[in-house]
């Protein structure tokens, strides 16, 4: 397997292109269930604090037995996530790549799998910037040939931001939809802010907000299209912790030939429904096992089975599933396929056992914005998670300073 995996890297796996936009991603089918968290916190925001004492910690699985050598290295981003020219030893002291020698082998499990892992940045070891920033993994032997990338910010909080979450200010379809108004303290000057917000973890519902005028002496930046959302509806989950009876949402367990297979409840229409208020992960995953004392080594992987019923396919766009689960992308790994002989809409997914929870995404041909109100459809009450970037770059700046940053998750 080592062997094929060197040849795979050396033809197969994407290199840095020049204005690339940094996503989310792991290329290889054998890397999965990447995680990055801030002190190892499952679910916690990967964003650390310029000058603190808090790191990350990030996690991937390689199926198979063996064990391979593998590579890290961080670099520093623009605002639009794309790697700019500032060197390492300008944004951090110490270390910014290594090789990764922690690593386990799965236990007890059907598929065998190493699960990796490495604190970020190394002990001994500081970044000097606020900003975005990647971390890339690679083979060891090919540093060009990328297996993943992960994003996270350092913020230096040198100015002051504040957040409501209103009514629209159009007073239009104002039970589907949210606003997102933001007014920034101590700097006078908007020409050299740039305040961004993005919705869960959708990258199609990530806004630049227009400067809206001065507010008692505070940068304002409301009342305006931008700042409106779809607000969609709270997220379906199931449950695939326990291998021995289905659990939330799933309707059938079993093993075959080796692997375990899981059938998800048929998926339902909700966008006529009424709105639920249900406390879940917006668009999150959990890796968890029960009877079991180590979930990140003896987690087994099920083939997870998504079935939407419909006597008609859609002709007009394609149907996708969303959230951690697919790294929020919209594409051929995320889509539905129409099966005319079971008259739905079926994918099938590899995960590892845990919580998961995701949406129903349709992406019309015409106009390819995805849209809830399709199949999920969009209430006001929906608690979803709002994450805010405030970045500066004043005259003599060499680098996209993250000046203050936060998330703030709508009250129901």
């Amino acid at each position: 397997m080592k062997r094929n995996l060197i040849v795979l890297c050396l033809y197969l796996l994407p290199v840095l292109m020049p204005a690339q936009v940094m996503r989310d991603s792991n290329y290889v089918d054998a890397v999965r269930t990447v995680t990055l968290y801030k002190n190892g916190v499952e679910l916690e925001w990967p964003l650390l604090t310029l000058g603190g004492d808090d790191r990350l910690l990030l996690r991937f699985d390689v199926m198979g037995a063996e064990t391979d050598n593998y590579h890290y290295r961080i670099r520093h981003c623009d605002s639009r996530w794309q790697i700019d020219d500032v060197e390492p030893y300008e944004f951090v002291n110490g270390f910014d790549e290594g090789t990764i020698d922690n690593y386990t082998p799965s236990f007890t499990t059907r598929t065998d799998y190493v699960n990796y892992y490495q604190y970020l940045p190394e002990r001994n070891s500081r970044l000097l910037l606020s900003g975005n920033y990647v971390v890339l993994v690679t083979p060891q032997d090919y540093p060009d040939s990328i297996l993943l990338c992960k994003r996270f910010c350092v913020t230096e909080e040198s100015l002051k931001m504040e957040v409501a979450l209103t009514v629209p200010y159009d007073n239009a379809a104002i039970r589907q939809r949210r606003e997102v108004d933001v007014t920034v303290e101590g700097m006078a000057n908007p020409e050299y802010l740039r305040v961004v917000v993005r919705q869960n973890g959708r990258d199609d519902l990530l806004r630049e907000l227009p400067f809206a005028g001065y507010d008692r002496g505070r940068l304002s930046y409301r009342h305006r299209q931008e700042n409106i959302f779809p607000a969609g509806n709270t997220f379906r989950w199931f449950d695939i912790s326990n291998l021995r009876t289905a659990m939330y949402n799933v309707c059938q367990i079993k093993e075959y030939g080796g692997d375990w297979f899981a059938l998800l409840c048929p998926l339902e229409d909700h966008s006529r429904k009424p709105f639920i208020t249900e406390k879940v992960l917006n668009g999150g995953m959990k890796v968890n096992v029960w009877d079991r004392t180590n979930k990140q080594t003896e987690a087994d992987y099920v083939y997870v089975n998504f079935a939407l019923p419909r006597t008609q396919p859609f002709l007009d766009g394609n149907i996708y599933v969303v959230g951690d689960l697919t790294q929020w992308h919209l594409d051929e790994h995320s889509r539905m396929d129409y099966d005319a002989s079971l008259k739905a809409y079926t994918l099938r997914l590899r995960l590892k056992q845990g919580y998961y929870a995701y949406q129903l995404l349709f992406v019309p041909s015409a106009s390819g914005q995805p849209l809830t109100a399709t199949l999920e459809g969009d209430h006001y009450e929906t608690p979803n998670d709002y994450y805010l970037w405030v970045y500066r770059r004043e005259p003599g700046d060499r680098y996209d300073r993250l000046a203050t940053a936060r998330k703030l998750t709508a009250d129901p």
